[in-house]
């Protein structure tokens, strides 16, 4: 479905920087705008009060000079009054200076025409004797004026000055700070709004321009891709701590890295697969064993400055249990096609001798081979009832004898059909008995017998006194005493292929999980033994991946 693509001014307010930016911007106009408006306040407060103070002072020093005092009670008030007041007026920066009587009126005033006129105003605190201010509306507007009383050498009102500045010019002094206020005002608005939008610049990239609501949606798409996805997905930290782990990383690693905040090379995982995680290489496609599994793990770091490490885990238990199995059957396959050829060219050697009249030779030569492969066979299905068992024993006693190797089962071998519990499973025994034998297998081939006899595996296979024996023997070189600790880890082989020592590692993975053990022993050459509880175990005592790694390492050497 085409995507209607919205105008820049609609996409920048549906992002989320967006609207955070309009939302701030807002609340810095608005704070700007009521600090302006609150500093005009105070600063017109501070200007009525300044030319309160103003004209309460001049009309005091008006009322207190002599030249005043005595004019009030002389003969002529206005010709001495008048020219006096208006200096005053002048130099003072007041707006009138009027002297009247106590009745009120005037003697001098800055309109020559009101001379004569009764004061507009309230004068009777002052015919009281003291001084007062107020806003009133006279001839000249509306003023914040002062009255004060002249007194006499005794004390008594003679006379009454007023000194007052218009509201007019008390606003034509608030221009200037207003203008500057504005200034600031706006200077405070266009910084924060720049420091705003930078804010919110950085934040739209990080956020790439995506809206809550997208926002919201990608957190609950990225929450359920996480946890649907069948691979295990883990996000570390730079100090290599669990941010984040999935349902299908907790089931293959365990729960103890469920919790983020963990560190993961504290979690009990093998020490391999901490330090390929850990390490400052990426990692991709290694094997690695756990207590229970075989997990392909692939480790890359997040972007160029190492924000971490992202870490992807895939299960290959069964598959690696399959492949050895299929190894099995494809190892008996081509031991039955060598056996076929083997017996086409037996049976061309019996025509032959059949042709020549050497009747009795070709009846012995057809026998004694057929006897050998005969009592092999009836040796295996006689003491292993367990039908996979003794289908695997048979194929790799094919590939021996393919390989030059001499295949025993010991007499004492004995599993009888049906003795096995359903609980251990046909799967396990394949990779444990399957694995020991050709390794044994390798072994024998490597070592030349001094005396010239042929190299020999020795299989038992024992089901008694509550527990399945599995003990494979060769005639090898046996393992040294120093690498028994390693025998068990994966990489660990005799053989200096790429592709190898993944077997052991599998046989005491199967063991464990079974409840079993291995043991490493040495005769003539190695002696692998493998022992298999045949009860049902109520409760197994769980044991983290270092102490079953520790018990591995602790295999004993006979």
């Amino acid at each position: 479905m085409p995507t209607t693509r919205l105008p820049a001014p609609r996409r920048l307010l549906r992002s989320l920087a967006g609207q955070l930016f309009a939302v701030q911007v807002v609340i810095v106009a608005v704070v700007v705008a009521g600090g302006a408006v609150l500093a005009y306040v105070f600063t017109a407060d501070q200007a009525r009060d300044t030319a309160a103070r103003q004209v309460t002072a001049v009309a005091r020093a008006v009322a207190d000079t002599p030249s005043v005092r005595a004019a009030v009670t002389g003969p002529d008030p206005t010709a001495v009054l008048e020219p006096y007041a208006e200096r005053v007026r002048v130099d003072t920066a007041v707006d009138f200076v009027t002297v009247m009587d106590t009745h009120g009126i005037r003697w001098a005033h800055r309109d020559p025409a009101q001379i004569g006129k009764p004061f507009l105003g309230d004068t009777g605190p002052a015919l009281r004797g003291r001084t007062f201010t107020e806003t009133y509306t006279g001839t000249l507007g509306p003023s914040v004026r002062a009255v004060t009383p002249v007194l006499d050498d005794q004390g008594r009102v003679t006379a009454l000055v007023s000194v007052g500045i218009t509201v007019h010019s008390i606003s034509d002094r608030l221009h200037g700070p207003l203008l500057a206020l504005v200034g600031v005002a706006g200077g405070a608005l266009l910084v924060g709004g720049i420091g705003t939008y930078l804010a919110n610049a950085r934040l739209r990239r990080h956020t790439h321009g995506m809206g809550a609501a997208e926002l919201s949606h990608l957190y609950e798409y990225h929450q359920a891709t996480l946890h649907s996805v069948r691979e295990g997905l883990i996000l570390l930290d730079p100090a290599g701590r669990v941010v984040l782990c999935n349902d299908a990383a907790r089931d293959l690693l365990g729960r103890q890295i469920a919790e983020p905040g963990a560190e993961f090379g504290s979690c009990g995982l093998p020490e391999s697969l901490v330090a390929a995680v850990l390490g400052s290489e990426p990692v991709h496609d290694e094997v690695h064993l756990t207590r229970d599994r075989v997990l392909v793990v692939n480790a890359t770091p997040i972007g160029p400055n190492a924000l971490g490490t992202v870490v992807t885990l895939r299960d290959h238990t069964e598959l690696q249990s399959l492949a050895g199995e299929l190894d099995t059957v494809r190892g008996f396959g081509e031991a039955l096609g060598a056996q076929a050829h083997e017996a086409a060219n037996r049976l061309h050697a019996v025509v032959s001798l059949v042709e020549l009249g050497r009747h009795r030779e070709a009846v012995e030569f057809a026998t004694t081979e057929l006897a050998l492969a005969q009592r092999l066979t009836d040796q295996v299905v006689s003491a292993v009832g367990e039908p996979v068992l003794s289908a695997l024993l048979l194929g790799k006693a094919a590939q021996a004898a393919e390989s030059g190797v001499e295949f025993h089962l010991t007499p004492d071998s004995r599993i009888d059909d049906g003795v096995l519990p359903p609980r251990l499973p046909a799967r396990d025994l394949v990779t444990i008995l399957g694995n020991l034998i050709d390794n044994a297998l390798d072994a024998a081939l490597l070592a030349a017998s001094p005396d010239g006899a042929a190299p020999e595996v020795v299989v038992t296979a024992r089901a008694a006194d509550g527990e399945l024996l599995l003990r494979v023997a060769d005639s090898g070189p046996g393992i040294d005493p120093a690498e028994v600790g390693e025998v068990f880890r994966r990489g660990w082989s005799t053989k200096q292929q790429a592709g190898h020592g993944l077997g052991l590692a599998l046989v005491a993975q199967a063991a464990r999980r079974n409840g079993g053990t291995v043991e490493v022993g040495r005769e003539r050459g190695a002696v692998l033994t493998v022992r298999l509880p045949l009860e049902q175990v109520d409760q197994v005592e769980h044991v983290d991946q270092a102490e079953q790694t520790e018990q591995a390492e602790q295999a004993v050497v006979r």
